[in-house]
């Protein structure tokens, strides 16, 4: 869709490891193929689990690694979305913090980039199993679409341990401080006159009445 008028943007509150936002790929595919030039995404990696010792989920109450098992597996039947829990069983990531890191080095080569490693690394964990608060697997997945997409796996290699890439996700981190962002996905939606907050998944239909509004607005003023 692109009727002439200024595109929305979208600033994504995420993170690799969030099922929710997982659950919400399919939305956000439909929305890019239905708003082809109308929404502009900015992602924002949100540190969703800094390590066990200091991670604390009391809406899920999730307090441990084997917890997560039966959150993802609500995550799925409540959405539709394929998920292999077992990882947090058999071999539970210690940390999303690598996997955040390693989607601001994939963005230095780009939007598109930062987009396909984002899914790549959501599909890594969620389906695949791989623990990618590893840095094999998350070395893995650059090769891997060097292959599809022509990405630069050797400028990955070097983004991932930079200095300018920890400051990019410190200051990540720094925006959800500010924002007061504490769930995952959470959305701001703006428009040239309003902006709207949206918290937690949403179907399509859910998130369309958002950005309609925000559109509405846009168009009145």
């Amino acid at each position: 869709m692109n009727d002439g008028v200024a595109p929305i943007h979208i600033t994504y509150f995420t993170d690799p490891m969030c099922s929710w936002s997982w659950a919400f790929e399919s939305v956000r595919t439909r929305l890019q193929a239905e708003y082809v030039n109308g929404i502009e995404w900015r992602y924002c990696m949100g540190g969703l689990l800094p390590d066990w010792r200091s991670f604390r989920d009391p809406l899920q109450a999730v307090h441990t690694p084997a917890q997560l098992a039966p959150a993802w597996y609500h995550v799925a039947v409540s959405t539709g979305a394929t998920l292999d829990e077992s990882i947090w069983r058999d071999d539970p990531p210690a940390s999303s913090y690598p996997g955040c890191l390693a989607v601001k080095a994939a963005a230095r080569q780009g939007a598109a980039a930062e987009d396909r490693y984002l899914r790549a690394a959501r599909v890594a964990v969620m389906t695949r199993r791989l623990n990618i608060s590893r840095s094999g697997p998350l070395l893995q997945l650059a090769t891997e679409l060097s292959d599809e997409i022509g990405f630069d796996a050797d400028q990955f290699r070097r983004d991932l341990s930079s200095a300018d890439v920890a400051e990019s996700f410190a200051a990540d981190l720094r925006e959800c401080r500010v924002r007061q962002v504490g769930r995952f996905p959470t959305f701001i939606v703006s428009g040239p006159r309003c902006s709207r907050l949206v918290v937690g998944y949403r179907p399509f239909d859910m998130f369309v009445q958002v950005l309609d509004a925000v559109r509405a607005e846009t168009v009145a003023s």
